[in-house]
C-alpha cells in the first residue's frame, strides 16, 4: 500500500491539535471581520438602530393627529367642545373648513386623517336636553391610528361642559352624555387588515427588490472582471447607469401587476383611483429606489457589502414609513427621518389612489417629494460612478 504524498498527508488527529487548528480558524475569521469595516459597523449600528426605533419611535396610541373642523354652530358650547377635543392631546386642528367638499379633499390627500363636524344649533340643543349628533369622519385606511382618539372623544361627555351646564342643566352632564358621537370610517369601514396591508406591500416589495437588484449591479461586474470591458466602450457613466436601471423598471411593473392582481382576487382590494396616475408615481418610485441601489453598488466593494448596505436602507424604510406602525405615533425626529424616505410618500400615494380614489392633484406634493429624492440620488450615483472610473 503506497504512502500518501507529503503535501496531502494529514497531521495526527490529537485533541490538542484539533483545538489549535480550531483556534487558528477562529482567529482568522476575526481578523477578516476586523478588516471588513462595513460588516463590523453593521454589527454595531443595526442593533442600536432597532433599539432606538422600537424604544422611542414606535407608539401604538398616536397623538397629535391632524384634524379638520367643520363647525356650523358658533355658540360658546361648540367652541368649548372644539377646545376640549384639542386638549385631549390626540388631535391637532390643522384646518377649519367651511364646506364638506373642502374637508373631503383634505382627507383624500392625506393632509388630515379625521374630520370633526358640528351641526347647526349644537349649543341650543344641548341646553334643551336634545342630544345633538356630532360627526367624526376618520381615515380607516390605517385603523390602528385613530382607535385611541375616537375613544378619547367618546369619553369627553361629562367633562366638556362643567361650567356652561349649571343649575337646571346640571343633570345633562351625566349619563347618557349630552351629545351623541357618530363615527364614520371612510375607505375601510369593515377594518379589514388586508385592505391596509396589500397596497403597502407594493411599496415594501418594490423597495426591497429594486435595492438588491441594482445594489449588486456594479459590484457583480467588478467581481467577474467584466467592468473593464464596459470601461473600454465609449459609453458615458450616465449611459451605463441608465442601461443597468432600465431593465429593472420593467421588472418593477411586473411585480406591481402581480401584487395588485393577487390582492384583487384573493382579498378584494379595490382600485378606485386612476390607474395612469398610479403608474406614473410608481415609475418615479421605482426609479428612485433603483438610483439608490446603484449608489450603493458604487460604494460597496463586493456583493456581500452591497446586500448589507441595501438592508441598512431598507430597515428604517419599513419601520419609519408608516407601513408597520402608525406614522403619526412617532416623535418629531423620527417623522423627519421618515419624510426623507421614498417609501413614506409612496405609501400615501398607493393607499390614496387605490382606497380613496385620489387623483394627481391630491397627491402632487407626495409625487414631488419622490421626484426630488430620485433626482438627488441619481446625481450622487453618477458622481460616485465617475469617481469609481477614476
Amino acid at each position: 500500500m503506497k504512502a500518501q504524498p507529503a503535501h496531502i498527508r494529514r497531521p495526527p488527529a490529537g485533541r490538542s491539535t484539533f483545538f489549535k487548528r480550531l483556534w487558528a480558524m477562529i482567529v482568522k475569521e476575526f481578523i477578516q471581520l476586523k478588516r471588513d469595516r462595513l460588516t463590523l459597523a453593521m454589527i454595531v449600528v443595526i442593533p442600536l438602530m432597532e433599539l432606538l426605533v422600537f424604544g422611542y419611535a414606535i407608539n401604538m396610541t398616536p397623538r397629535h393627529l391632524p384634524l379638520a373642523v367643520l363647525s356650523a354652530d358658533d355658540s360658546d358650547l361648540a367652541r368649548d367642545f372644539i377646545a376640549a377635543v384639542r386638549n385631549t392631546g390626540y388631535f391637532d386642528i390643522r384646518a377649519e373648513v367651511t364646506t364638506e367638499a373642502e374637508a373631503e379633499r383634505l382627507i383624500r390627500s392625506g393632509r388630515v386623517i379625521a374630520l370633526l363636524q358640528i351641526p347647526p344649533g349644537f349649543g341650543r340643543k344641548l341646553r334643551r336636553g336634545v342630544r345633538p349628533q356630532v360627526l367624526l369622519v376618520t381615515d380607516a385606511t390605517d385603523p390602528v391610528t385613530t382607535s385611541g382618539a375616537v375613544s378619547a372623544i367618546t369619553a369627553l361627555g361629562p367633562r366638556v361642559f362643567p361650567r356652561a351646564l349649571r343649575g337646571p342643566h346640571r343633570d345633562l352632564l351625566y349619563k347618557p352624555p349630552p351629545f351623541e358621537l357618530i363615527v364614520q370610517k371612510r375607505y375601510n369601514p369593515a377594518g379589514k387588515t388586508a385592505i391596509n396591508i396589500v397596497p403597502g406591500l407594493i411599496g415594501v416589495i418594490l423597495t426591497m427588490t429594486m435595492l438588491v437588484f441594482t445594489g449588486l449591479a456594479v459590484t457583480r461586474e467588478v467581481e467577474r472582471g467584466t467592468m473593464e470591458a464596459l470601461l473600454a466602450t465609449p459609453l458615458r457613466p450616465v449611459e451605463i447607469m441608465l442601461g443597468k436601471i432600465a431593465p429593472y423598471i420593467i421588472v418593477g411593473f411586473v411585480q406591481l401587476a402581480i401584487i395588485m392582481s393577487a390582492g384583487r382576487l384573493l382579498f378584494g382590494v379595490p382600485l378606485f383611483g386612476p390607474p395612469a396616475v398610479l403608474l406614473l408615481f410608481t415609475l418615479i418610485f421605482i426609479a428612485a429606489n433603483l438610483a439608490m441601489g446603484y449608489t450603493i453598488s458604487t460604494i460597496a466593494r463586493n456583493q456581500l457589502q452591497a446586500v448589507q448596505m441595501s438592508f441598512f436602507f431598507f430597515l428604517p424604510s419599513i419601520l419609519m414609513s408608516g407601513f408597520m406602525f402608525p406614522f403619526h405615533g412617532m416623535p418629531l425626529w423620527a417623522r423627519v427621518i421618515g419624510e426623507m424616505l421614498p417609501l413614506t410618500h409612496y405609501l400615501r400615494i398607493v393607499r390614496g389612489i387605490m382606497l380613496k380614489g385620489a387623483g394627481f392633484a391630491d397627491l402632487a406634493r407626495e409625487g414631488f417629494a419622490l421626484l426630488v429624492f430620485m433626482l438627488a440620488v441619481m446625481i450622487i450615483a453618477v458622481l460616485r460612478f465617475r469617481c469609481t472610473l477614476d
